[in-house]
């Protein structure tokens, strides 16, 4: 016999473990410490239906999208039932595997970077499954591939952030020469996020912290002669704080009756762009005092 008797987490790591007690031919009962992920078991239907939906979630899918491909891998598979509610972060999900009714999980998902890559290839991975082409254990180990997909190198990211920064300068009335400054700013801007995502700080207060010193970035360089509008330059060198995905996926979620979700998103995004703004207006507000007024 075997029988889970103690959760044991780590504060520091996140790992968890379990404490089983099992008995032998002596019935004696003796105690060994596991792994969780060892224990796990990997040819669960709901289990992948809600590792799929785990993984949809924190790399940014909207909700309907999350909830229908749970349905759809758990239809696929012939669970007996299943029952799942998705929110922005968290997941309530039970059902009926081989005549064993699993309880209802909730997990809470922190909000991370929005990951598309993973996003779509899970949804192919859900397609593949419908058309019938993986069992439960190969849908795992390709579950878990995907899980490993990386972001973009660094270097590449930069160089995306300056160019998105120039356009958009461009692209609202910049000169060229504004362009050029955003694009300065916008590859400190990407730099400095990535140092912040290394210390964990918080959304808002990485935010506020962003718009305050790309802000100071661009009013020192068009002081130093770079570029001609102040104003042009902000613009095109925030655009990348912009919680534009946020906003849009609030949108579909209220589009789909997901009205929960879409006010959390929007209330989101509307504090993001909250931070925004009191990050760029203070560092104006204190570069005009100190210059005795500057023209945007």
């Amino acid at each position: 016999a075997i029988l889970p008797v103690e959760r044991l987490v780590n504060i520091n790591t996140g790992v968890e473990k379990l404490k089983l007690a099992f008995c032998k031919g002596d019935r004696r009962w003796r105690e060994v410490v596991a792994d969780k992920k060892l224990l796990a078991s990997n040819n669960s239907i709901l289990e992948l239906s809600f590792a799929m939906g785990e993984t949809l979630l924190v790399n940014g899918a909207e909700i309907s999208r999350v909830q229908e491909t749970m349905e759809r891998v758990a239809k696929s598979f012939h669970a007996d039932a299943f029952n799942v509610y998705v929110i922005s972060n968290a997941i309530f999900a039970n059902g009926v595997e081989n005549g064993v009714k699993h309880t209802t999980q909730l997990k809470h998902f922190p909000n991370t970077a929005i990951h598309f890559g993973r996003i779509s290839a899970v949804n192919q991975l859900s397609r593949e499954i419908a058309a019938g082409k993986h069992s439960v254990e190969e849908s795992f180990r390709i579950l878990e591939n995907i899980k490993g997909l990386p972001y973009s190198p660094l270097p590449l990211a930069v160089l995306a952030c300056g160019v998105g920064s120039a356009a958009f300068s461009y692209l609202f009335g910049g000169s060229p020469f504004d362009a050029l400054t955003a694009f300065l700013c916008g590859l400190v801007l990407e730099l400095y996020l990535h140092f912040t995502s290394t210390h964990s700080l918080s959304k808002f207060l990485t935010n506020l912290s962003a718009s305050a010193f790309v802000t100071l970035c661009s009013v020192l360089l068009v002081l130093c002669g770079l570029g001609n509008n102040i104003d042009k330059v902000i613009i095109g060198s925030i655009i990348r704080l912009v919680p534009g995905v946020a906003l849009t996926t609030s949108i579909r979620d209220f589009f789909n009756g997901d009205y929960l979700s879409g006010t959390i998103r929007m209330i989101d995004a509307v504090l993001v762009g909250g931070c925004i703004a009191v990050g760029v207006g203070v560092v104006i507000r204190l570069m005009s005092i100190i210059t005795g007024g500057m023209p945007l």
